[in-house]
């Protein structure tokens, strides 16, 4: 995806932005539904959906001027997420409502990002940036929530 962003290749980009929001849509209600599903698969799930979003919004911090403390924050709300859920010790991830929309709306960032070059959308440039420090700002709540919900216990 890096490669392909950076190349400016946005409907090589957009196919397979669709194909991972299409197999994530599904791999979680077809495991469950094979009576397969996993607090290791959860979290290999949510570690793959965490990865591809930081990874998403450091190409397009290249392209779009997203602020490069977006994704380094995805990478660390997930890190701290796995941890303070002791996912690793084989329990399921607490969630957070929050946290939940986060994850959504990071895609929804780089989606709009991809998505709008690929058609040929022209938004204003200062949109993409507004929008990454809202998120940076939720994040960063997000954050300091889950580290106080914590600290409670």
């Amino acid at each position: 995806m890096v490669w392909v962003i950076l190349s400016g290749w946005w409907f090589t980009a957009s196919f397979f932005l669709i194909l991972a929001i299409l197999s994530d849509l599904f791999d979680g209600p077809i495991a469950r539904k094979k009576k397969q599903d996993t607090p290791f698969g959860g979290l290999l799930d949510h570690s793959s959906d965490a990865f591809l979003a930081a990874v998403l919004l450091f190409s397009l911090s290249k392209t779009h001027d997203i602020p490069l403390l977006l994704p380094l924050l995805v990478l660390g709300s997930f890190l701290q997420y796995a941890l303070d859920s002791k996912s690793l010790a084989g329990q399921k991830l607490r969630m957070s409502i929050l946290g939940r929309s986060n994850g959504i709306a990071y895609y929804v960032l780089a989606s709009i990002c991809i998505f709008t070059e690929a058609l040929g959308i022209t938004l204003p440039g200062n949109l993409f940036i507004f929008c990454s420090w809202i998120l940076i700002a939720s994040t960063l709540v997000s954050m300091t929530e889950r580290l106080w919900t914590l600290l409670k216990r």
